[in-house]
Order: structure tokens, then sequence, then C-alpha cells
């Protein structure tokens, strides 16, 4: 019995051995291959000998607890990461998931991962590897996750990728790959997705042997140089759901058995190509088509009735081609139908009734057509339309009333059409951008309503017979385009809508009259009389005005320094961060007007006061906050002071009292953006500029993803973004509605500026903060740094916002050019036009088209390393490229 005991004790020993020893050595093959490259924001703290944290249990980390712990998936995805992928991780003998996408590895495809034998997934996506891919490639046969995509890699693809046989994802797509594509892809009979788009040096036919592929579901070939024909042999992808030839040089006609074959297709663009022929009429024979995309091609001959069985089809594409005939009556009634695009194509009809039945259309382009139709009272009934257009047609009769009614309606265009009546009143379509009816025969005054929308951006209404006067609520809205010319109206012109506007968008209404017009209004003549009494008038109420002033300013100096004092006899709290030699007493008494930098906004000043040590902190004396608890203060200033991002002030502590609160930040000490950038005689380079810009992105993603809770900044303006000696960029006044309370932030922010530029336009139908609108505010800033132009200047006949001069400006030829700051070197202007375009789109009057601050981020960054920007630039039906 006692033998047995022991043997059992020696057992257990040496399972225990076992473990510690395999644990062991799992945790040094993960800090040396840690050790290989660089964690600059030490996203990876937690990778340490030192660690209390087990390591199944680090960053990144995921382990199977049977049938021994062990590791089985590295995912150091997005951590900004740098340096050299080690061989050492392929040590892990049970990892079968590895995923290094999204950071700055710079080398060749790492060879030797071929040693990590059990590998099921390898993303090395979206870094910098560069090279080829090698023909000695023989990764883990149990490989069947590849994703090299968004990368350098040059060159052919090499016959020997054939051998991973069990490959269910290939992506090697946004590469500088070239040559032809091997035959040897119809080894992957497995492949489920196969991904080889944004290759522009391909030239290569479509290889036959894809067709063998009975498990393929997603083929992406587009934006590359595939040539020649669509292989008959597709009609065996009978399992594919998206198929995307777009963008390349196909040729000759689409396979005739290719749509009744498909029957689980979702996904159809074949546009941009140069196919010919009849579209077959199989296509939709499945009924499970949802996006039939056949723009920009050589198509000739008219749609198909098929299309009538097409219940589930949501996108319609068949823009830029030759297609002629009615317009397929029965696409309008289809219940999931959400893009119809026809534009550019010879198409006779009508635009039924029938389309109230559309209950999910989202949008409609009918440009340049053969249309003969009235506008139908059923268009009206469509609550999700958010563009129509259909410029360039036969389209008459009068606008229904309720043409304008869906909530969400953006785009209108029914320019150089032949319909009458007048303008109806629009009341409902609160989210207008654009609205295009030049060129008809419209009668009437121009709707004061108009005046109303509060993100209408652009108005043309020239080449009608309209009459009156025109709105003078219109010069309250921010009009990029505002085009009147050749009707009959008359009256005064408000020199708002003049200034920065072409002479000719008012041209041909003899009765205008107004400054800078050819006729003068006749009240502009100058009243001697009236202006003697004015100015006497004036000068008394001066006098009254100054006599006031001293007496207010008297009462305020004793009123202010009884308060200081009982302020140091009242009740301080306080809560230091960071080890400050200061009290409270010190504070009070070191805010006097020779300390004071700014007024801070319209929350307080800010005041530079030197400590005992010698260092220098900023205080903020935050003025007209809630009623809050003083544990509650407490907890919410403690959430901002544990930010630790090098483009985020730190907040080193605070004090408060019944009445104030005293915020400690550290002091930097180049100041404002806003306040250098317009410094007279001083010049940011643009180098510097792009940092800054880049910086202060950083500093906004991490607030809305990386850091718990999210947070929202709800001010951003140059002027809260300061500069250290190195001009690196820090946010400021950040979240202060966490701190003063919701109400009195909104009233704060209100009586500081209610017409911003700052300010993104659905604030004047929303209430609720949203990270869009913070796009728009930094895409404010931007536009600064492009132009040099402050964001707002005093108010002035000739002052216009940011917003408004650029997008006048980019509306004529090579406006684009003339907004950039003519102090930069010519040099810079190709990045500095990549900015502006980044900033067009984050200045967008529609919320949804704005980018995320993650995807600002990495459009600056690839301007500063020199890397193509993709263009993301949309362009209106007006011919405007600008980003709406």
């Amino acid at each position: 019995m006692a033998k047995t005991c022991a043997y059992l004790f020696l057992l257990s020993l040496t399972f225990t051995f076992f473990i510690f020893s395999s644990a062991s050595s799992e945790e040094e093959i993960l800090l040396t291959f840690k050790s290989s490259f660089e964690d600059s924001n030490n996203y990876l703290s937690t990778w340490s000998n030192n660690s209390a944290i087990h390591y199944c249990n680090w960053t990144g980390i995921t382990c199977s607890p049977t049938p021994s712990l062990s590791v089985t998936t590295v995912n150091l995805q997005s951590l900004n990461l740098t340096g050299e992928i080690s061989s050492s991780i392929c040590q892990l003998h049970n990892l079968t998931d590895l995923n290094l996408s999204d950071n700055h590895f710079n080398q060749p495809i790492p060879l030797h991962l071929s040693q990590c034998t059990t590998l099921e997934t390898l993303n090395l996506s979206n870094n910098h590897i560069w090279g080829t891919i090698p023909d000695q490639i023989s990764l883990s046969g149990s490989l069947k996750k590849l994703d090299f995509s968004r990368n350098r890699i040059e060159g052919k693809i090499p016959e020997s990728i054939g051998s991973l046989q069990n490959l269910q994802v290939i992506n090697l797509g946004s590469n500088f790959l070239s040559g032809s594509v091997p035959s040897v892809f119809g080894n992957f009979t497995e492949l489920v997705v196969l991904d080889l788009s944004q290759n522009l040096n391909l030239m290569s036919e479509v290889p036959r042997e894809i067709g063998k592929l009975e498990k393929l579901e997603k083929l992406f070939l587009q934006s590359s140089g595939f040539h020649g024909a669509i292989p008959d042999s597709f009609v065996g992808l009978q399992s594919l759901t998206i198929l995307d030839l777009s963008q390349n040089n196909l040729t000759g006609e689409v396979p005739q058995m290719l749509g009744s074959s498909l029957k689980n297709l979702v996904s159809f663009d074949v546009s941009q190509n140069k196919l010919l022929g009849p579209f077959p009429s199989g296509i939709c024979n499945g009924k499970g088509l949802i996006n039939l995309s056949l723009h920009t091609n050589f198509f000739a001959g008219s749609i198909p009735n098929s299309i009538s069985q097409c219940l589930n089809l949501e996108r319609f594409q068949v823009q830029n081609n030759g297609f002629s005939g009615d317009f397929p009556n029965d696409l309008w009634s289809l219940p999931k139908i959400k893009l119809i695009r026809a534009e550019n194509n010879i198409f006779s009809g009508v635009i039924p009734d029938s389309v109230s039945m559309a209950a999910q259309l989202e949008q409609v382009q009918l440009d340049n057509n053969s249309l003969t139709s009235r506008i139908p009272q059923g268009l009206g009934l469509v609550k999700s339309l958010y563009r129509f257009s259909a410029s360039l047609n036969s389209l008459y009769g009068e606008l229904p009333p309720n043409f304008c009614d869906s909530p969400v309606m953006s785009i209108i265009n029914l320019s150089h059409n032949s319909l009458s009546g007048r303008i109806p009143e629009l009341k409902k379509c609160r989210k207008l951008v654009s609205l295009s009816l030049s060129d008809n025969s419209f009668t009437g005054e121009i709707p004061p309503s108009l005046s109303d929308l509060p993100v209408l951006t652009y108005l043309d209404l020239s080449e009608n017979n309209l009459t009156g006067p025109i709105p003078l609520g219109l010069q309250n809205l921010k009009l990029a385009l505002f085009n009147v010319s050749f009707n009959k109206l008359s009256g005064r012109v408000p020199y708002s809508l003049i200034s920065g506007l072409p002479a000719s968008f008012l041209e041909g209404n003899s009765g205008l009259c107004g400054q800078g017009l050819p006729k003068a209004c006749s009240d502009d003549q100058p009243r001697h009389h009236t202006l003697g009494l004015t100015t006497l008038t004036c000068a008394l109420i001066s006098v009254a005005f100054g006599l006031g002033t001293l007496i207010v300013a008297a009462g305020f100096f004793v009123y202010h320094r009884s308060s200081k004092q009982n302020s140091q006899m009242g009740s301080w709290r306080s809560v230091f961060f960071y080890p400050l030699r200061v009290t409270e007493s010190d504070l009070v008494m070191g805010m006097d007007e020779k300390s004071a930098v700014g007024i801070g906004g319209a929350f307080g000043r800010v005041y530079v006061l030197g400590l005992p040590s010698g260092e220098l902190v900023a205080v903020k004396k935050l003025v007209n906050y809630g009623s809050q608890s003083s544990k509650s203060l407490k907890a919410e200033i403690k959430t901002l002071a544990k930010i630790r991002h090098k483009n985020v002030i730190k907040i080193l502590g605070f004090c408060h009292s019944d009445d104030s609160i005293f915020l400690i930040y550290e002091f930097l000490q180049k100041g404002s953006l806003g306040d250098l950038l317009h410094k007279p005689g001083f010049q940011l380079l643009w180098g510097v500029r792009l940092r800054i810009a880049i910086g202060v992105a950083q500093g906004l993603a991490y607030l809305h993803k990386d850091y718990v809770p999210h947070l929202l900044h709800r001010n951003i303006k140059s002027n809260n973004i300061l500069l250290d000696a190195d001009f690196e960029p820090k946010l400021t006044d950040f979240a202060l509605d966490r701190i003063v309370g919701e109400a009195a932030f909104q009233s704060t922010i209100a009586s500081e500026s209610a017409l911003s530029c700052y300010i993104a336009p659905e604030c004047g139908y929303s209430k609720k903060a949203t990270e869009q609108m913070e796009v728009y505010s930094f895409g404010v800033v931007l536009l600064e740094l492009v132009t040099g132009r402050p964001a707002e200047q005093a108010e002035s006949a000739e002052s216009l916002d940011i917003v408004k001069w650029v997008r006048r400006k980019v509306n004529i030829t090579n406006g684009a050019y003339q907004v950039l700051d003519p102090n930069i070197s010519d040099s810079s202007q190709q990045d500095m036009l990549g900015v502006l375009d980044i900033a067009l789109q984050c200045t967008s009057v529609m919320p949804e088209k704005r980018p995320s601050m993650f995807e600002v981020v990495r459009a600056l960054q690839s301007l500063d390393s020199r890397s193509p920007l993709p263009s993301t630039e949309f362009s209106t039906s007006e011919g405007h490229s600008v980003s709406v």
C-alpha cells in the first residue's frame, strides 16, 4: 500500500513538473517573440516575467484547456507594432491562428513561418510586407486561411502556391502583383473566398480552372488587369454568391447560361469593362439575385422581362451603357429594391405611380435618358428615398406637392427637363443637401421654406421663369452653390449671397440690385441728415455706456476681491493624480490677471502658475457647472485623468469648493494651434502641420474607440489643441460635459457661439452628440491647416466661415489649388490636396458620408509615408467634384 502511494505521488509530481515545464517554455517563447519587435504604445505591457497575470491571459493570447494548457491563438492585430516577425513563434506546437494584421512590420514574407506546422490561419494583411511570394512557399499543409492583402507584394504568383490544397480563403488583394494568374488555382477544391482584386499590374486572362471550384462563394477580381472573355466554365460556380469582375478589360459577351446556373447569386458586378451583346435573359431565374451591376460597358438592347421575377432584387445597376426600349415598369414595384441606377442610356417610358410599392427604395438615378413622364404622386410616399436624380430627360407637368416628403431626402436633380408650374413648399425634407431644378419652365416665387432647410448646400434654380425677390432667409444657409441666373427675379440680393460666388450665378435678372451688382438698390444712397442724427445718438449712448461700465467695473472689483477672500476661507477639497507641491491657497492666490493666459472659452479662464518646484502648470477655472456631489465629481474627473495618450493632455489634479472647480493640466510651451497658426510673422511648415493633423486624429480615435469608457471631446477646435516644445499636439478641454453636467454644458456651448462653423449642421435638428459631429469639427481644423485661414473671422461684410469659403472655391475651375495656403511650397501641393480631400469628406453635410476617426488616421498616415491615398471623392450630379 505504501509503495502504491509513493508511486502515485511520484507520478503526480512528474506530471506537475511537466505542466510547469511546458508553461514555462511557452511563456519564454512568447517573450522571445515579443523581443523581436517594438511595442511603442506598450499594448503588450502584460507580457512580462514579472507579470502577475498568467500568460494565457496576456493581451492577444488564447489557450486551449485540453489536452493540456497550451497557446493556440496569437492575435496582435492593430497594435502599432514594428520590427521583425521572429520564427520563434513556431515553437508553439499547438498554434493554429496567427494574426499580425494592421501593424507596421516592414520585411519580406517571412519564409520561416513554414515551420509553424500546425497553423490553420495566417493573417499578415495591411502591413508593409514587400518583395515577392517565394517559389519555396510551403506553409503548413493544414493551412485554411491565408491573407497577405493590403501590402506591397510584387511579382508573379508562383505555381507552388497550388500545394496549399486545403485553403478555404486566399486574399492577395491590394498589392502590386503582376504577370498571369497560374492555372493551379483550380487545385483549391475547398476554396470559399478568392480575392485577387486591386492588383493593377496583373495582365492575365481569368483562369478557366476557377470554374471547377464548386464550393467557391465569393470571387473578387475587380480593379486588376484581367482581359479576355468571362470563361464559360463559370457556370459551374453554383455556390457563388458574390461575383465582382468590375473595372477590368474584359471583352466579349456574358455567357448565356451564367444567370440560370448561378442560382445563389447575391451580387453580380461586371461594370467598367468592354463587354458586348445582350444581357442573358435567365439572370433572375434563380430568384436569389440581390445586386445586378452592369455599368460602364458596351451593352446594347433592352432589359429582359425576367427582371420582374427577381423578388429579392435590391440593387439594379445598368448605367453607362446603350440600353434602349421602355424602362421595365415591374422594377418599380419590387418589394426589396433599394438602388436603381440607369443613367446614360437611351431608355424611354414612364415612372409609374406604383413606385409607392417600393417601400425600401433609397436611391434612383435615371439621368440622360429619354423618359417622357410626369413625376408620380407615389414617389413622395416612399419614406426611405434619399436621392432622386432624373436630369436630361423629357419629364413634364407640375411637381406634386409631396415630391420632397421623404424625411431622409438629400439630393434631388430634375434639371434639363420640361417641368412647369410653381415649385412646391419644401417643409418635410429637412435633410435636403442639394436641389437642382435648372433649365425647366417653373414660374412663381422661390419658396421661402427653402430657408428652413438646415443643411441645404447646393441650390440651382437657374434658367426658369421665377419671379419676385430672393428670400432673405437663404443668407443664413451655408450655400456652396447658389445659382438663380436667367429668371425674372427682382429686389435686393443679400450681400452674403453675393460674396464668393461667380457673378454669372445672378445674371439674367434685370430687376436684381445690391452691392457689387451692376444695379445699385435705391435705398443704398446716403442720407446726410439721418447720418448726423445717428452719429449724435451714438455719441450720447457711448458716453452713457462708458459711465455705466465704470460703475459696474468698480462694483465687480469690490465683489471679486471680497469673493476671493471668502474663497480662501471656504471649504476646499483637492485630489492630485501626480505629486504636486501646491496648496489650495497657492492656487487661489496665484490666479490673477498677471497669470491669466486666455479666457478658455465660455467655460472659464486659464491661468499659468509656477509651482515651488519651478514647474509650470495650467489651471482652468470652470464656471457655469451643474451641481454634482463631491463623490460623483471626483469619479468623473478621475475617469478623465486615467487617459494616457501622447495626444491628449494630462490632468494632474483638481480642487473644488461649493462654487468653483480648478482643473490642473500639464503646461505646454507653444500654446494653442489656433493662435500659432495665425500668428503674424510665424510660419508652420507643411510637414509639421501634417504631423499635427495626424496627432490630433490619433487622439480623437483613441477617445472614440480605444479608451474605456468611450468618450466624445464635445468641443473640438484649433484653440483646444495645444502644442508642446516639439509641436506634438495634445487635445485639451475634452469631455467637460462629464464634469459640468449635460444641461450646463449645452447652455454654455450655445452661449459661446450658436453659429460656430466647428459645429456640424445636423446639430440643428439632432441634440444627441455623435462621433460624426466630432469628425466634422476635426475636418474644420484640417481646413485651417490646409488654407492657413482662420475658421471664424471677425464679423464683417466680406467674412465667410472656412467651410463655406472652401466649398465655394472648389466649385470653380482649379478652385482646389486656390484654397491652399500660398505660404507653403508648391512641392507640398499634392499632399495638401490629399488632406483637403479628407477635410471635405469630414465636413460632409451628410453624417453617414463622413469617415470614422480611425479611417482618417489611416488616410493621413498614408500621406505622411507618401503612400497613395485611395480616392473617396463624392461627385454630385451637378458636376461638382466635392465631398457632399
